[in-house]
């Protein structure tokens, strides 16, 4: 995978199987452009065509803020006709862009609006202690939706909402982020980086196609009822197994040594 080219994010390749991908406008409160769009979309189809990387790691530069969302002095390029319009949240985020590694996401200072793009489709998500959490559409008369309802599939409706609808009344800390399960673990913002990244090599010395698979399999049910999630799930252990049963049968003299959280 190619770590040249990106001006707006750092790209780093670790040998440990692990991508790292750095927000790098921290002078911009690292909010996104057109440019950090079309960089984030041709990152995902890097990522997702390279069997070396395993699992990535999603972070950003400075101490104020993960992400604020766009940029509002420079926007996003958008047709004039508005039904030609595209949601510029779908070059952002993995799961759409087809991307199915798992990511880790570590997010420090203010993540606000358009940072939920990143957030609502990572699969874990910790935080620096000092992190806070808001949508400040509403106060600015804006309709708040792809957001809160990316945001509804994390956690309960009630706090999406909550989060949607007070704007910049409040803000989430990080205690009550890990209270309603938006982020899975809290740590000190010397460490986050560090944790991220022992989260994402951990994750990557599992067998890659069953991670893969079980990546797919989780957020792809999200778009059906159980039933058809379920018997989706069924085909998908069934084509993605085989080979892990194997992996497994190998490694069962090197058993790891579980960590408690």
């Amino acid at each position: 995978m190619s770590t040249h080219g990106y001006e707006t994010v750092l790209v780093e390749h670790g040998e440990d199987h692990v991508a790292t991908i750095t927000l790098n406008r921290p002078e911009a409160m690292n909010s996104f452009n057109q440019q950090m769009c079309d960089e984030f979309a041709r990152f995902w189809q890097e990522v997702r065509l390279d069997d070396d990387v395993r699992a990535v790691v999603l972070r950003a530069q400075g101490d104020r803020a993960f992400c604020t969302g766009v940029d509002v002095k420079q926007g996003i390029v958008k047709p004039a006709n508005k039904w030609s319009q595209v949601d510029p949240g779908d070059r952002l985020g993995p799961k759409a862009n087809k991307c199915w590694k798992p990511v880790v996401a570590a997010v420090n200072g203010m993540a606000a609006g358009g940072a939920f793009y990143w957030i609502n489709e990572s699969d874990v998500v910790i935080c620096a202690e000092d992190a806070t959490f808001f949508d400040p559409h509403v106060s600015y008369g804006m309709v708040a939706s792809l957001e809160p309802i990316g945001l509804s599939r994390r956690i309960p409706l009630g706090e999406a909402l909550r989060i949607a609808l007070m704007g910049l009344e409040e803000r989430v800390t990080a205690d009550t982020a890990l209270r309603i399960g938006l982020v899975s673990e809290t740590v000190a913002p010397t460490k986050l980086w560090e944790r991220a990244r022992e989260i994402a090599a951990a994750i990557a010395k599992n067998p890659p196609e069953a991670v893969q698979g079980t990546v797919r399999a989780v957020w792809e049910s999200l778009d059906h009822g159980r039933s058809v999630a379920m018997a989706q799930g069924l085909a998908y252990t069934q084509i993605g197994s085989p080979e892990g049963i194997r992996s497994a049968a190998r490694a069962v003299a090197v058993k790891p040594t579980p960590r408690f959280r």
